[in-house]
């Protein structure tokens, strides 16, 4: 009877257990058949009260496994206003691919219900033009009477988008391609604390950046405060078209949305203009001021090396809608650079055709479009080399000769070592579809000057000029033996203005194969030359 009564009781003991576990599992059941609707009721009822709007969420589902976890996918949040007229169809202020987040039971029931993170995937945040940002004012009013049904403390973001629109005619909307953002310090009034990884298109790189953005003044968004600091590491600017190299940018920024400072510093130990094939250090020290509502950005200034040569250069540059990209314009002002290193730069020829320092001002143009920049890139200024050398033998060998015969001498005397000549250059120029053009061009060695006008090509296969030489010396006195005898005739015809000689000239060919000769052209001809002469020495004293 013993072994009989007891297990009696644990059959009833057993009973129980199956019944009370019955009764859980159908508990927990209710509890996620009802919690589904109450947190889906829950996020249309926060959302709605916050926007005063339209709330589309494609789906919800809910499980309970150590927690209670929550998945949801289409999420779209809409304005009273399509806030991005640049696409078809009515756009949401926000939307969301998808999102996930995971809480206790007993958090579910409260209110507000508290979330640690929420884990979102295909942010886009659409921010209307400013003219149409009363609705985000209003929301706001609207907002803060509201009780918030769901409280969060951290936000982990992949994949977000961030497009601020303007109605600024010619202004395609600005937008930001983020991979990972991760905001904290959530709540009204307060600043938002931000970690941002983003994905720069051209050049191709990652941007990170950490800081504080807010809080947000919704009755005027551009003076919203903003700080922080980034890092742009091995951006490839083989992605842009006729340059090279890896750069890498550090710096700090602060001030107004639509005022931000920024302070930083770039390094290229490689860059690279397609035209040249020359890969030279570039390293840069600016200061821009960057409008972060359309993402026109402010130059004051740039200063730059190049090798050993350094140059300032202040300006902007603005985004434009066709072609699609950024128009550059600068002012650029060299003081004691190495004229042969910034022909390293730009210049296929090697070594560079002359050597010495120049002084420069230009101001450089580089409009949006996909061809090689040394196809876009155009520049109009003047420059100065008082100490030219020409690095071609042959070109130095016949300045060399032509001095010495202006000066009236036939050669260096006797014991004597030979003095290398120099040349004073200076002039007006345009560069324009990777071809140098000069309206004026003054060349000075001892015995010489001459006025011209002509054109360089950067590939350095060919140079055309065309001018004026202006001699110490008589035609006569150039020569000696028997060829001085047979000028002395002609003597007078070249003198002119008090120079001994003043003769046309021309210089073309090659840098390889260059071809000195006389330019007999018609009175026309020289008249216009004449013009274009004086032209670029006005220009030049300007």
């Amino acid at each position: 009877m013993e072994p009989e009564r007891r297990s009696r009781k644990w059959r009833w003991i057993a009973g129980i257990l199956l019944i009370f576990i019955a009764a859980a599992a159908v508990c927990v059941r209710l509890t996620i058949v009802r919690a589904q609707p109450i947190l889906r009721a829950r996020v249309i009822e926060t959302l709605s009260a916050r926007f005063k709007s339209r709330v589309e969420l494609a789906d919800l589902n809910v499980w309970v496994a150590d927690g209670l976890h929550v998945e949801g996918k289409g999420l779209r949040i809409f304005g009273t206003t399509d806030p991005n007229p640049w696409q078809p169809g009515m756009q949401p202020l926000i939307e969301i691919g998808g999102f996930r987040f995971q809480t206790s039971l007993r958090r579910l029931f409260r209110d507000p219900m508290h979330v640690d993170i929420i884990y979102v995937n295909g942010l886009v945040v659409n921010v209307p033009s400013t003219n149409r940002r009363q609705e985000i004012r209003d929301l706001r009013q609207r907002g803060q009477k509201m009780k918030i049904s769901i409280a969060v403390d951290r936000f982990v973001c992949a994949n977000t988008k961030l497009i601020i629109n303007t109605s600024r005619p010619g202004k395609p909307p600005l937008e930001f391609d983020i991979s990972d953002l991760r905001l904290k310090e959530i709540g009204p009034g307060l600043p938002l604390r931000f970690d941002a990884t983003l994905v720069n298109p051209r050049p191709v790189g990652a941007i990170h950046s950490t800081g504080r953005f807010g809080p947000l003044n919704e009755t005027s968004p551009r003076e919203s405060a903003v700080e922080g600091d980034y890092s742009f590491t091995h951006a490839d600017l083989g992605t842009l078209p006729g340059i090279g190299g890896i750069l890498s940018s550090t710096g700090k920024y602060s001030g107004k949305l639509g005022h931000i400072e920024v302070d930083g510093e770039t390094d290229t130990p490689d860059f690279q203009i397609a035209v040249s094939g020359h890969r030279v250090p570039l390293h840069t020290d600016f200061h821009a001021i960057v409008d972060g509502t359309d993402g026109d950005t402010y130059l004051d200034p740039v200063k730059a090396t190049v090798l050993h040569s350094s140059f300032t250069a202040r300006g902007k540059i603005v985004r434009v809608k066709n072609p699609r990209g950024h128009d550059v314009e600068l002012e650029v002002l060299l003081g004691q650079a190495r004229v042969e290193e910034l022909l390293k730069l730009g210049i296929k020829t090697d070594p560079p055709i002359m050597t010495g320092v120049i002084e420069m001002r230009t101001k450089l143009s580089l409009p949006a479009g996909g061809e090689d920049i040394g196809k876009r890139l155009e520049l109009e200024g003047n420059f100065h080399l008082p100490a030219a050398h020409f690095t071609s033998d042959k070109v130095q060998g016949r300045i060399d000769g032509l001095s010495m015969r202006s000066l009236g001498t036939s050669g260096v005397a006797p014991g004597q070592a030979e003095q290398a000549v120099t040349s004073d250059l200076k002039g007006t120029f345009i560069l324009s579809h990777g071809v140098l053009f000069f309206s004026y061009l003054h060349f000075l060695v001892p015995g010489t000057h001459a006025d011209m006008s002509g054109k360089y090509s950067l590939d350095g296969d060919t140079f055309d000029f065309h001018g004026l030489l202006r001699l110490n010396a008589k035609l006569s006195q150039m020569t000696t033996g028997w060829k001085s005898i047979l000028l002395k005739p002609v003597d007078p015809f070249f003198h002119k203005d008090g120079a001994g000689a003043e003769i046309p000239f021309t210089v073309s060919g090659t840098r390889e194969a260059p071809r000195f000769g006389l330019d007999f052209h018609s009175k026309d001809q020289h008249l216009k030359e004449d013009h274009l002469i004086e032209n670029g020495r006005a220009a030049a004293t300007r």
